[in-house]
């Protein structure tokens, strides 16, 4: 800047012709405010809404699109959005998609690509996109996670091959839109995906906040209104429902990436897979079979969760009576570890299953009582025409 203005008071003291003057002064304009002529203010509205829009394209096309196919994007939402996390990130669909699902694959073991516990939550936080350029570099793990992402001739010739290509064409434009301040507003956007996609989500998900579900794994939903990232802060209910185009699972949350989807879905440029259902209940049910467990199984962290949630209601209501607590947490864990177990054949599922009811309903406490009744008509939810 200071060499700018030094060209510009030489310019003025010289004797240059009225024509020539001209031109240096637009010019310095042109360095100082490019083409727009913005200020402040309307640059940094332009900054918040094009890292916004890198967000949903993340959230939306990349991860509940790509990588889990938790819902179709009609070509008119999907090229777009391809096109701009080209300019925007650089990234290549195949190995976002293969990286996030062998995230999921092998969550939090030494083989997770960005897990802080294994990694370190430092090490995922500030150094999460450096993570995920290792990953990538891994052909293997591309070729066997990453199948049927876009494999067209732009994906092929143009977003993959030149990958950086975009992130240079995005500075131009960002320079000649708003002068040198271009650069900066260019670093934020380059910033933006890096830190809270892959620093935030991927560490702080899994290392601080609330846990509605009981998932095998140590994911937490970091706020519960996912408007910043697009809903990713929801990231304890996502690993519990992979495959739900959803991310918000309470009254109170919300998942802004949802309403751009339902938005999308009510013009018919979105389909998305059906969201998790309630526990289907057959009054006409009261045996523990194979059927049982095959829905209980289904439904297994929505019953941890209600289960939980009667215990604390029933032990502020039961105050100080004698064995109750002690009882409620005793088949609490049990029925928690019944679905932790592996290699379990369906014959001592049920089993176990049957002498957990039985000694729920022997409790005497009117909660467990009820929650057995559930468990006994639990059935498979019948397939309709």
């Amino acid at each position: 800047m200071l060499a700018l203005r030094a060209i510009r008071e030489v310019c003025l003291e010289s004797m240059l012709s009225p024509v020539a003057m001209s031109l240096a002064m637009g010019l310095w304009d042109f360095v100082r405010y490019g083409i727009t002529g913005w200020g402040a203010g309307a640059i940094i509205l332009f900054t918040l809404i094009t890292t916004h829009l890198t967000i949903i394209g993340v959230t939306v096309y990349l991860h509940r699109c790509q990588a889990h196919r938790a819902l179709e994007l009609h070509p008119i939402v999907s090229h777009p959005l391809r096109l701009w996390l080209w300019l925007a990130t650089g990234m290549v669909t195949k190995e976002w998609a293969a990286i996030h699902r062998k995230h999921h694959a092998k969550c939090e073991t030494e083989e997770d690509p960005h897990s802080p516990q294994t990694k370190g939550i430092d090490k995922v936080l500030w150094e999460g996109a450096e993570l995920y350029r290792e990953a990538a570099a891994d052909r293997e793990l591309v070729e066997r996670y990453g199948h049927g992402t876009p494999d067209d001739w732009v994906e092929r010739n143009v977003y993959s091959r030149y990958s950086r290509l975009g992130v240079s064409i995005l500075l131009v434009a960002d320079v000649l839109l708003f002068g040198v301040v271009g650069a900066a507003v260019w670093a934020v956007q380059m910033a933006w995906i890096p830190f809270f996609a892959a620093g935030v989500i991927n560490g702080i998900g899994h290392f601080w906040g609330y846990r509605n579900f009981k998932s095998p794994d140590t994911s937490t939903n970091i706020l519960p209104w996912g408007i910043l990232i697009g809903g990713e802060e929801l990231h304890n209910n996502h690993h519990t429902f992979a495959t739900s185009p959803k991310l918000s699972s309470k009254w109170y949350e919300f998942d802004i990436g949802w309403m751009y989807i339902r938005l999308l879905a009510m013009v018919g440029l979105a389909k998305p897979r059906a969201l998790p259902a309630e526990m289907f209940l057959d009054p006409s049910r009261n045996q523990i079979d194979a059927a049982t467990i095959e829905a209980v199984i289904s439904h297994k962290y929505q019953l941890m969760a209600l289960l939980s949630k009667s215990f604390k209601k029933d032990s502020r209501q039961s105050g100080s009576q004698p064995g109750v607590v002690e009882k409620w947490m005793e088949l609490r864990k049990e029925f928690e570890a019944m679905w932790s177990r592996r290699h379990t054949s369906v014959d001592q599922a049920v089993s176990s299953l049957q002498s957990w009811c039985n000694k729920a309903e022997a409790s005497g406490i009117a909660a467990l009582v009820e929650f057995s009744r559930k468990l006994r008509m639990a059935s498979p939810r019948p397939v309709t025409a």
